[in-house]
């Protein structure tokens, strides 16, 4: 069953384009992982902070496979130490 992954984090202004560089570091590994659908990246109006990142999986275990895989844990540590907290994970259903 498809899976979409709801990925929020908080950035500073200071950091956004950092964080810029490393998500596009983790978007082009994500591309060729088995399972991948579509992401897209959102920005929220209220609070320029805040970002969202809306993946969509063929099932919960390809986003398994996928968040144990080592380079991405290392990208996402850099993001982590970057932002100062850990980045928030959803998983729903479709």
């Amino acid at each position: 069953m498809t899976v979409k992954i709801f990925i929020r984090r908080k950035v500073a202004s200071a950091n956004i384009l950092e964080l810029t560089v490393l998500l596009k570091k983790l978007r082009a590994l994500t591309l060729s992982q088995p399972g991948y659908i579509y992401g897209e990246t959102l920005k929220r109006l209220d609070h320029d902070d805040e970002c969202m990142v809306i993946s969509t999986w063929r099932s919960q275990q390809d986003w398994d496979a996928w968040f144990n895989n080592e380079q991405r844990i290392n990208i996402q540590n850099e993001i982590d130490n970057l932002l100062g907290e850990k980045t928030e994970y959803a998983i729903y259903e479709v």
